[in-house]
């Protein structure tokens, strides 16, 4: 019996495109997780960009990808732009192929360069769609496709003004089923990082790619780091090369280039630096622990600035401005550092905005929209 029909006729076959950055992977991934958790059967294909991380990650978690050529539009001049159109005309004809020898019950979009094609072909050929917008800022290309998709699960409140209000559905952002449960992790990560466990630690992440002035900031206060109790675990992201910190230096500093084991990592912090991307936003709220947030100012509409005001405003987390980082991350860490009560306030108050059983909710969307 071919696979196809051996399929109990309730389990979808389901595609989820986009990708480009960690924090749009671990969601997809997520979602398909959920997907596989109450349909064992279900035929899940990702749909990703070639030559980013997603089709490195995805095989990686077990699923099948398939990649288009399709990069984004700069929004500084260049010659790069003259080639858009084309390959984005390439792109939506790979994705309809992909769509049309696929036969999904429905498919997912989560953002990225590769979302957009496969979502405008799916709705073109009458397939039931579902956006996953992870930030408080929608971009241009989920505006346009909210008209034409089934349901939009969004992470934050005022989302109608983008958005259809009929379509959307608060559900929250997906994130890495290991992160939901840290107790009895700590010993473990001790170990992985090989720390102290009786010092407190500080956790800085900038994401897969890195944080250029995270990374910078936190370079220039290694002499003054290494005058405290504090020990760091350092993520720089893979564009900064990390022999250029002087280990045997500060022995308090454990840097590398990407953590596998985030939850470990979580586990052991105490405090937390990091970008303000909505997976990180997510993440931080289940974590529940002090966030001095850095957004980026390098995304469309500033929108890292809106995903940690949604925290600062609620007395969840601290914001510190990407311009004023090299002059007062320091000082901000200090403060929070030597303020046990501040500590516990926005402990408490991050974990109340924590969602934990997003990917369930957005699988339920799924079972309700599909293809019967």
């Amino acid at each position: 019996m071919k696979a196809a029909e051996a399929r109990s006729a309730s389990s979808p076959k389901v595609i989820i495109s986009g990708g480009g950055t960690g924090g749009h992977i671990f969601p997809a991934i997520a979602i398909a997780n959920a997907i596989k958790a109450r349909h064992a059967d279900a035929d899940i294909l990702f749909v990703g960009a070639n030559g980013r991380m997603e089709m490195e990650k995805v095989p990686m978690a077990g699923y099948r990808i398939e990649g288009l050529n399709i990069a984004g539009f700069q929004r500084r001049l260049t010659w790069k732009n003259l080639t858009f159109p084309f390959k984005l005309w390439k792109s939506l004809q790979r994705a309809k192929q992909i769509i049309q020898d696929f036969e999904p019950d429905v498919v997912i979009g989560v953002g990225g360069y590769a979302s957009g094609p496969t979502l405008q072909m799916a709705t073109k050929l009458g397939i039931p769609c579902l956006i996953q917008e992870q930030n408080s800022y929608p971009g241009i290309t989920n505006k346009i496709l909210s008209k034409k998709v089934q349901k939009i699960c969004v992470a934050y409140d005022g989302m109608e003004k983008f958005f259809p209000p009929e379509k959307i559905e608060f559900t929250g952002n997906p994130i890495r089923q290991d992160i939901s449960d840290l107790n009895n992790k700590h010993d473990e990560a001790v170990e992985y990082f090989g720390v102290e466990s009786t010092k407190k630690t500080l956790l800085v992440i900038g994401g897969s790619l890195g944080a250029k002035t995270i990374n910078e900031s936190l370079f220039a206060i290694l002499p003054e780091l290494a005058k405290t109790n504090l020990q760091v675990i350092w993520q720089t992201g893979k564009n900064f090369d990390i022999t250029t910190v002087d280990t045997e230096k500060y022995p308090n500093i454990h840097i590398t280039q990407f953590i596998s084991r985030m939850d470990l990592a979580y586990s052991l912090a105490d405090f937390i630096v990091s970008r303000a991307g909505a997976l990180s936003i997510s993440e931080l709220c289940v974590v529940g622990k002090p966030a001095i947030l850095i957004p980026s100012p390098n995304v469309s509409e500033d929108h890292q600035t809106k995903n940690a005001m949604a925290l600062v405003n609620q007395n969840a987390g601290l914001l510190v401005a990407d311009k004023d980082a090299r002059t007062s991350l320091l000082s901000t860490i200090s403060d929070l550092l030597n303020n046990s009560e501040l500590q516990n306030s926005l402990s408490e108050n991050i974990k109340k905005l924590a969602k934990t059983d997003a990917a369930e909710r957005i699988a339920d969307i799924i079972d309700q929209i599909k293809k019967p």
